[in-house]
């Protein structure tokens, strides 16, 4: 810490989260989470623990006339064995909802994980500052958003001058369920992420669900968006489903029937939009289960099914979103609020000719960003489904 300013410190509250569900105190700090206590309690996997203590989308919001700000934090990080170690998170401050500074807190736990047997060991570590200077000397809205690729316990908030409650933005809530490509994959810091991207254009508070590798239709999550207020709601169906072999065709229509019924219950005439995947030509007609690729030295996924077998009921990209469109089109009728976008038009062939996905399935930093923008003007703009305004 620096010791030449005279530093105020203001204790942290779960009311300076935006994006989180729930907030856990733990003997550290403040934990954010992404699902409530009650969905946590029924995972049948260490992943999706993993994925929704990591506050992608999750922000710390105040308003202070501070030039510099310092957060105590405690990571727990994740690493694979035989991998290089990956860099460390990025925390991104705003001010007035522009990007005024960065930073990363080094150190923290580190959970090693075992790619072959998911086993995971976790190294404790000690907590560290993401330190922010040089902002603007004048009452401003400041916005810390979370690493997306990392836990974060908050520990402590320490300002040059003192911080008040920031005041409700009055945008309408997005809640946005999906996969690890919703969730950040390789977007290089937390307002790089496609849907940060798309609340940003589309002038919406994101509430993001999107879980790497665990938007499997399950009924706990199902619950807890029913559960979250929302005006406008998202879910993002497919990658995870076809790259875990979880199902085949007989039970995923009615799995997402039921997925789509239980959100209806809290949330009965909110506009609601199902996508499909975006392009992945691995597993356009390939089932899964998807296995990892060293083949030529460099890292990918490839899928491991056998695309015969479709005849049979097993689930390719191309067969979900058939499903997805049929199913839409029939619930629609009776409910005129029911959406579907097919994701190749968020990134399709002539995005992946220009911006390839570097490990056959997430997009790059730059595709994150093409998806943002497609999704901005197709559902927030003219015509979309979360369009305010007149078609």
């Amino acid at each position: 810490m620096n010791t030449e300013h005279d530093w105020t410190t203001t204790p942290l509250t779960a009311g300076m989260l935006r994006g989180a569900v729930e907030v856990e105190r733990t003997p550290h700090g403040l934990l954010p989470h992404r699902l409530p206590a009650s969905a946590r309690r029924q995972f049948p996997d260490d992943q999706l623990a993993m994925a929704e203590a990591q506050p992608s989308g999750v922000r710390l919001v105040f308003r202070t006339r501070a030039t510099t700000v310092e957060l105590d934090a405690l990571p727990t990080k994740r690493a694979y064995v035989g991998a290089p170690l990956p860099p460390d998170g990025v925390y991104d401050l705003l001010v007035d909802g522009v990007l005024a500074g960065q930073a990363t807190v080094p150190g923290g736990r580190l959970r090693m994980i075992d790619m072959a047997t998911q086993a995971a060991e976790v190294r404790e570590g000690p907590a560290g500052t993401a330190h922010f200077a040089d902002l603007p000397p004048y009452d401003k809205d400041v916005e810390i958003w979370l690493p997306h690729t990392e836990g974060t316990e908050l520990v402590a908030l320490r300002t040059d001058a003192p911080v008040e409650p920031a005041p409700e933005s009055g945008r309408k809530v997005w809640l946005h369920h999906g996969s690890s490509i919703s969730h950040g994959s390789n977007a290089a810091h937390p307002t790089g992420i496609w849907p940060a991207l798309a609340a940003s254009r589309g002038e919406v508070d994101l509430v993001n669900l999107g879980f790497s590798g665990s938007a499997l239709l399950d009924p706990f999550t199902a619950r807890a968006m029913r559960d979250i207020p929302a005006d406008l709601i998202s879910v993002k169906l497919g990658i995870n489903i076809v790259n875990a072999d979880l199902m085949r065709l007989r039970a995923f229509g009615p799995a997402v029937h039921g997925f789509l019924d239980t959100i209806r219950e809290g949330h009965p005439d909110t506009p609601l939009l199902v996508v499909s995947s975006i392009l992945c030509p691995v597993q356009e007609d390939t089932p899964g289960p998807l296995a990892p690729d060293f083949g030529d030295g460099v890292f990918r996924f490839k899928a491991t099914g056998d695309p015969a077998e479709r005849a049979a009921g097993r689930l390719t990209l191309n067969v979900i979103r058939d499903e997805l469109a049929r199913i839409v089109e029939q619930r629609a009728a009776d409910d005129p609020h029911l959406h579907y976008l097919d994701g190749r038009e968020l990134y399709g062939a002539a995005d992946y000719a220009e911006l390839p996905l570097p490990d056959e399935v997430h997009p790059s930093p730059e595709a994150h960003q093409r998806i943002g923008d497609n999704f901005a003007r197709l559902v927030f703009g003219p015509g979309g489904a979360f369009h305010a305004g007149p078609a």
